[in-house]
């Protein structure tokens, strides 16, 4: 079974270097270094900067506090149930969490909780699909592929971000691609 290409670039962040991933057409991935269910690297790869510069540069925005919302195309492959939970995710407001146990009442399937906490725990686009802003029942924080100390991170990053006004959307050509992007 031939692979298809995978094409990548790295970003540098306050929480860490990130790996984004693309199929060519649409973002598929986006990972910590230290993350439990990255990909595993192989022949196939290929480094591609201006195919993922877009994506980049939003995430860039998104740290810098200019951004709330992300506009890209994303390609995310799972089972219907994982894409239903991870569709859900996106539509988690900025600087808000829910519950697990809201989540899966979100999808209707009040029962699956344990299911839903599964699929949030593969979702390959982190931070775009916010996987970041589910927490416990009591509010507390719970597993996070990239660990809990980012998780706390973009949390309050958020909640700070949420209480400043945020100007018009960028131009997204007008950032410079060195400010989220190093050399490998």
């Amino acid at each position: 079974m031939k692979h298809k290409t995978v094409l990548y670039t790295q970003a540098v962040s306050p929480i860490g270097n990130l790996l984004l991933t693309s199929d060519g057409a649409a973002l598929t991935g986006l990972y910590f270094e230290s993350h439990k269910a990255k990909p595993e690297w192989d022949a196939e790869w290929q480094r591609n900067d201006a195919m993922l510069e877009q994506a980049c540069k939003q995430i860039a925005l998104y740290f810098e506090g200019r951004i709330q919302r992300f506009d890209m195309d994303l390609e995310v492959k799972g089972t219907e149930f994982q894409l239903r939970v991870w569709e859900a995710l996106r539509g988690i407001p900025f600087g808000t969490t829910v519950s697990y146990s809201e989540l899966a009442q979100t999808i209707g399937a009040p029962r699956a909780v344990r299911a839903v906490g599964a699929a949030v725990g593969r979702n390959p686009i982190s931070i775009i699909v916010p996987c970041h802003r589910v927490v416990g029942s009591n509010g507390s924080l719970t597993g996070f592929a990239g660990g809990l100390e980012r998780k706390r991170w973009l949390l309050e990053h958020e909640r700070t971000v949420s209480l400043q006004v945020i100007p018009s959307t960028p131009d997204f050509n007008q950032i410079g691609r060195k400010q989220c992007l190093v050399p490998v």
